[in-house]
């Protein structure tokens, strides 16, 4: 089977994309919430993610790669969530908002839309191409 596409959700304030450029690769851990962490434990070497900026901004910014899959979040002493490493690919042309996600019929089936509180899910590969294309428009209400 060929690579997967994902979206992954962090507090910009928190850990946001600068910060993943910064490190050059990070460890995304904390996730705790059952149907996140089983896609995290699906994820591949060579997949790759959507940076999404929730709470703040509520936007995809960039695109990472999967550079270490299957990894025991080393924030759980108890060694039962799970983690990855990624690293930043390239920072979308312009951002691509939860709002113009919502308003583009293509994506209404997107998990980002159906399931909002899930922090990583997957991603289809036509709904991946539609965001990168939605990337290089100008956004609504600009000239």
């Amino acid at each position: 089977m060929g690579k997967s596409y994902w979206l992954m959700k962090s507090e910009p304030d928190v850990y946001g994309w600068d910060h993943l450029v910064a490190e050059a690769e990070g460890t995304w851990d904390g996730v705790r919430n059952h149907t996140a962490a089983l896609n995290l434990r699906s994820m591949k070497k060579g997949d790759e993610a959507f940076f999404y900026h929730s709470n703040i901004g509520l936007e995809i910014v960039g695109i990472m790669k999967i550079s270490q899959p299957g990894l025991t979040d080393p924030s759980d002493p108890t060694g039962k969530w799970a983690a990855v490493k990624v690293k930043p690919v390239r920072k979308l042309k312009r951002p691509v908002s939860l709002k113009e996600i919502k308003a583009t019929p293509a994506l209404e089936g997107m998990e980002l839309v159906r399931q909002s509180r899930l922090s990583v899910s997957p991603v289809r590969p036509e709904e991946w191409a539609t965001i990168v294309g939605v990337s290089k428009r100008k956004a609504p209400g600009t000239n």
